[in-house]
């Protein structure tokens, strides 16, 4: 698959994420058929195009933790994004996987 066609589908995939939920970048690598894959999904957010509107603030790690400092204007910009949609975060800065993470397909059960 060339890079642009499995952005372009990475960036559809994000475009679905609905308010008040997040996934992983595992998740969506697994979505695109890259399952071992999850960095590529973090340089797709880090290369999505200006004006698209995306919810890249949606995309987080497996363990809830959000993007590295220099992403989305800081940790605390996006944890900001994500509390006003109702995320709900953790004691020790994660959000709740388990109240917030979407599930496109049930088969996702498994995948982090």
């Amino acid at each position: 698959m060339e890079h642009s066609s499995l952005y372009q589908r990475i960036y559809e995939i994000v475009a679905d994420i609905p308010e008040g939920r997040v996934a992983t970048y595992g998740q969506i690598a697994w979505m695109v058929g890259i399952p071992n894959a999850p960095r590529v999904v973090g340089y797709a957010m880090s290369k999505a195009p200006e004006g698209a509107n995306l919810p890249c603030h949606r995309v987080v790690n497996k363990s809830g933790k959000m993007a590295p400092y220099y992403a989305f204007g800081g940790e605390g910009f996006q944890r900001s994004l994500l509390e006003q949609e109702g995320i709900i975060f953790k004691e020790n800065g994660c959000i709740d996987m388990e109240k917030c993470q979407w599930r496109m397909y049930a088969s996702e059960e498994e995948v982090e």
